[in-house]
């Protein structure tokens, strides 16, 4: 499965303790622009991470690193 990640839930039960990260959300001065996973982490490590990109207004930063963490994944269905 691929494509553009909207949405990711973070935790081993996401219904009740999870923490959500989605595009567009607010993060300090600017706001998450996009999530990615991470292949080569994967094919390196052999282990699960994403990273979470934050838009300021002079440039685009990485702001946060998912690793071996249970994540519920939402796709964009913008086609």
């Amino acid at each position: 499965m691929g494509g553009l990640i909207r949405k990711i839930v973070v935790g081993r039960d996401p219904k009740k303790d999870g923490m959500a990260y989605y595009v567009g959300m607010s993060v300090g001065t600017g706001s998450i622009c996009s999530i990615v996973f991470d292949d080569f982490y994967f094919h390196k490590f052999g282990m699960i991470r994403y990273v979470i990109y934050v838009q300021e207004p002079e440039n685009q930063v990485a702001w946060k690193s998912i690793e071996n963490m249970p994540v519920v994944v939402e796709y964009d269905l913008n086609f």
